[in-house]
């Protein structure tokens, strides 16, 4: 005797070994041997053999109209065996009652179950719903097998090009396009920006890296909305100075200049003067939000998205040749470089030179600010500048010890062509410290104390960074800077470049005029502008970060460097020699830090930046001195 049962939702058929009444022990057709409850038994039968039955039943299964079936059942609950013989017209053989069994089971659309063996067919709205379904998916399906193979093809299918950002950056898998995307990538091997570029929908890795920064920082795209023209300030005094500003070549937003003037009584009146955005627009304005929703210049190589539109940025910024305004901190300055006075106030300065670095650094640097060099145009006042800047650093108690750390400027050429797309990148590098970098840096830490100050002795409140115990924190309470050595520290000299600047501007202004300050003590409004600029600063700092090592990695491309030089930093950490990439080597046995060795570079990746080398050999052995001021970088 044979039975047919189900077991872990399929259905076997077996030869009983022993009946016990309430179970049997089951041999199945595949040897195994079960105990089964004779309530679990579906069909008992004597011919043909267990595999017979099932091999023949599901291949006259298949041979079943569901649609004939659904219309001559009844609306009632039904058994298997009852239903085969109304089918057939005479009882059933085991292999009809089982095929009637297979293909009513198979069909859980058209007949519900309701129990072992038990069915009861679907009713119509039902059933034409879950049919309408059926066809969907299989319509679906359709779609999605034929963008799979376009996109394998490296077509690009138009459903899928239209919502491109959010398939790279923020897939939804529910969507059919993101199937078909993620199908395609697993039959060609490729990850989808790898396939996407292929397909062209991608210009380049760096579009990649830097449409996935626009889509989490500014979805709506870098451009501005429309906003209110700021005005222009008026009734101002104009300053009897001469002042300059000292940049690279690619600063628009010229936010510092400095102006040196003899004093009748000997000495000089110093002169650091910042733009002031602040005159031009109010808290609350169309630009404010603009500022607030910003909260600083984004900077990269190649490119920046300014905080402020351009032609604001032009309105305000310290270019030559025009009178801008601003707010100047004033220093009376002794021949010995004593600051015997200071004031501040809000005034028009006229803007005579925008000095360049790569035009000042050959005839004022190290060498000539010690052994005297070429005259020029601005040496005595750059002199001046660097003398007080010294006695300013000594003053803080901050000793020089830059001068071994380096610098690096990354500059790309849009308009060249590369393997790897758009724009070709050069690398140039610059001691730190040098002495027109001492001399900004030391007047800009003079002007940001000194109206931190101001403010806080005003009872206005104002953005202060702080610094204790090794951490670096902002607040909205005057508190010291430690490794400034500073008693307060108010971020104010780059208005056009940092919210937190333009705040503190507003704050500053409204001291110096005696109006109402932008914010109260205690603003909530002040605290949020700080949270949210803290936050949003870190994101763009870490993405220029990133796109410096991307633009990295492009340049040992371009350059076609299979061997490169590098300095060990710890363990198996290296940095390159020419450039500031840092990278792992898994190869290369233990050295110790500062230890130059020498790299094959075996592959390089511009969607992933990263970079596999091989080590080679040990070039030289650490120098203790050098180490003391190494620095990571990358």
């Amino acid at each position: 005797m044979f039975v047919l049962f189900e077991e872990d939702g399929a259905f076997k058929a077996g030869t009983i070994l022993a009946d016990n009444d309430a179970t049997l022990q089951v041999e199945t057709t595949h040897g195994k041997r079960v105990k089964l409850k004779r309530a679990n038994v579906l069909l008992n039968f004597r011919e043909p053999s267990p595999a017979d039955l099932l091999t023949r039943a599901e291949a006259a299964a298949e041979e079943l109209d569901l649609e004939f079936l659904w219309e001559v059942c009844g609306d009632d609950e039904f058994g298997f065996v009852e239903f085969a013989a109304d089918y057939n017209g005479h009882a059933p053989s085991a292999v009809e009652a089982a095929t009637v069994l297979l293909r009513l089971h198979s069909a859980p659309i058209w007949f519900h179950r309701k129990g072992k063996g038990r069915f009861r067919k679907a009713p119509a709205d039902i059933l034409q719903a879950a049919l309408a379904g059926l066809e969907k998916k299989k319509q679906q399906a359709a779609q999605i097998e034929h963008m799979r193979a376009e996109l394998v093809d490296g077509r690009m299918p138009p459903a899928l090009a239209a919502l491109l950002p959010q398939a790279l950056y923020r897939p939804d898998r529910n969507r059919l396009e993101i199937k078909a995307l993620e199908a395609a990538c697993v039959d060609s091997g490729l990850s989808a920006p790898r396939l996407l570029l292929k397909c062209g929908a991608l210009a380049s890795s760096y579009d990649f890296h830097y449409n996935r920064f626009l889509f989490d920082q500014f979805p709506d795209g870098p451009g501005f909305p429309a906003f209110e023209p700021p005005r222009a300030p008026s009734g101002l005094p104009r300053a009897d100075v001469a002042a300059f500003s000292i940049d690279d070549a690619s600063t628009t937003e010229i936010d510092d200049a400095f102006s040196v003037t003899p004093r009748p009584e000997g000495g000089w009146r110093i002169g650091i003067h910042i733009a002031a955005p602040a005159l031009g627009f109010e808290r609350g304005s169309s630009l404010d939000a603009i500022a607030r929703h910003r909260l600083s210049t984004v900077y990269m190589p190649g490119n920046k998205i300014t905080m402020l539109p351009d032609e604001v940025v032009y309105g305000f910024t310290l270019s030559e040749g025009r009178d801008c305004p601003a707010v100047s901190l004033y220093l009376d300055v002794t021949p010995g470089l004593a600051i015997v006075g200071e004031h501040s106030r809000v005034e028009m300065v006229p803007i005579v030179a925008n000095l360049r670095h790569h035009d000042i650094e050959p005839v004022f640097n190290d060498r000539t600010v010690h052994e005297g060099g070429p005259d020029f145009r601005w040496k005595q006042e750059l002199t001046v500048l660097w003398d007080l800047a010294t006695v300013m650093e000594a003053g803080r108690g901050k000793a020089a010890g830059n001068e071994d750390r380096i610098d690096y400027s990354f500059s790309v050429d849009w308009t060249q062509q590369t393997g790897d797309g758009p724009g070709h990148v050069s690398i140039g590098r610059r001691l730190r410290g040098s002495p027109m970098d001492k001399l900004v840096a030391e007047l800009m830490i003079y002007a940001n104390m000194t109206w931190g100050k101001l403010l806080d002795e005003a009872g206005v409140p104002g953005l202060y960074r702080a610094q204790g115990g090794g951490k670096v924190r902002m607040t909205t309470v005057a508190a010291p800077h430690e490794g400034l050595g500073v008693d307060c520290y108010a971020w104010s000299s780059s208005p056009l470049r940092r919210y937190v600047d333009l705040v503190n501007q507003w704050q500053i202004v409204s001291v110096l005029q005696g109006t109402e300050p932008a914010f109260a003590p205690r603003s909530a409004e002040l605290m949020a502008a700080l949270r949210d600029f803290e936050l949003t600063y870190a994101e763009y700092a870490e993405f220029q970060r990133q796109m410096e090592r991307y633009w990295c990695v492009r340049w040992l491309r371009q350059h076609g460097l299979g061997t490169v030089d590098a300095t060990v930093l710890r363990e198996n950490l290296v940095r390159l020699e020419p450039i500031p990439l840092v990278f792992k080597v898994p190869s290369m046995p233990l050295q110790m830090p500062g230890s130059k060795v020498r790299l094959n570079v075996e592959r390089s990746d511009l969607f992933d930046v990263e970079v596999e080398a091989r080590f080679v050999q040990i070039l030289a052995e650490p120098d203790p001195g050098a180490m003391a001021n190494a620095e990571f970088a990358g």
